[in-house]
């Protein structure tokens, strides 16, 4: 495995080429405005029989894509009466919201963890899909309604994110003005996606390695992972535009999504990734916050490396590292 597909002061400017629709903006805000022409209708449920003596755990349903009912947990410090900041979590690939004695590290620190199930990934949260789609489709999601980005599978996925956002701003208990999205590999294209889409509503972002970044880049160097999905059904549909396949990604970048953002964030990156080419990475950092700094707005945000990462980034180094630099900002419980 190399140690990275660029030398890193060549990563450290690393932009590359990322097509984005001319009516990228228009598609986001038709998609929003579904989505939110459902009520939020957030339903709270306490879970018990967990095991967590020192925290609370309840059940959360809220409405995402189409009005779909989206899971997810909810775990605080036991007693905390708050407004408690709240991490807003969004998962990897093939992941779902899984159990609750899996998320314990924000609660432990004093956050409300609101762990967001990913549909049709994990098991409690479907993907009813669009009606309209038609075609076949390779492995995963990646290339689930490929022919059309009005009916692909990241479009329901990323809208999904934004709801979890506005589904955290509605629950009793929490810090408005603190709410985090967070979230590793696609969690942290997802990371990238809430923050774009929320504008301020969220306040800080923490995208570990993030996938969903720079597609076409992906697909041409990863070496293993979901990225070859794409390769490979574009192997098998020979008769697929590959320009087309490309255009519909290209409204589900990340890196495209990572212009709008406007909070702080923290990303990391690792060079011995096979899965994010750190490339990848580089190419939504470079562009974070670009929309707001045309205007003459600063963007508060750094990038962690980790030279001899793979997939799994810095591990719980990064973990202690989010919360020194959330400390640094006040977003810690009690500051």
């Amino acid at each position: 495995m190399p140690l990275t597909d660029l030398p890193l002061e060549d990563l450290l400017t690393y932009r590359g080429e990322v097509a984005e629709p001319a009516d990228f903006d228009e598609f986001w805000v038709d998609s929003l405005e579904q989505a939110r022409a459902h009520d939020i209708d957030v339903a709270r449920t306490p879970v018990t029989g967990h095991g967590l003596a020192r925290l609370e755990v309840e059940d959360v349903r809220f409405s995402g894509w189409g009005g779909q009912r989206i899971a997810a947990w909810l775990v605080r410090p036991r007693g905390e009466q708050g407004p408690l900041p709240i991490v807003v979590h969004v998962q990897g690939y093939s992941q779902g919201r899984g159990v609750p004695v899996q998320h314990t590290q924000w609660a432990a620190a004093g956050f409300a963890h609101l762990v967001v199930d990913s549909r049709g990934q994990g098991h409690d949260t479907p993907d009813a899909g669009s009606p309209e789609t038609t075609g076949s489709y390779v492995g995963g999601v990646m290339t689930k309604g490929i022919e059309d980005p009005r009916h692909h599978y990241f479009r329901r996925a990323m809208v999904d994110c934004a709801r979890a956002v506005d589904a955290a701003h509605a629950l009793d208990g929490v810090d408005g003005r603190r709410v985090v999205v967070a979230g590793g590999s696609q969690g942290g294209g997802f990371t990238l996606a809430a923050a774009g889409l929320c504008g301020d509503a969220v306040a800080a972002a923490l995208p570990d390695v993030p996938f969903l970044c720079h597609y076409r880049r992906g697909a041409e160097t990863a070496s293993a992972g979901p990225y070859l999905e794409v390769v490979e059904y574009l192997r098998r549909h020979t008769r697929t535009s590959v320009e087309q396949a490309f255009r519909t990604l290209a409204y589900v970048d990340a890196a495209n999504l990572a212009v709008r953002a406007t909070a702080p964030a923290l990303f990391s990156v690792a060079l011995m990734d096979p899965v994010c080419p750190p490339s990848t990475v580089f190419a939504a950092y470079a562009r974070y916050g670009e929309a707001v700094q045309a205007v003459g707005r600063e963007v508060d945000k750094e990038i962690a490396v980790w030279p001899f990462g793979d997939h799994a980034g810095g591990g719980a180094d990064q973990f202690a590292r989010q919360l020194q630099w959330l400390g640094a900002r006040g977003f810690l419980p009690g500051s």
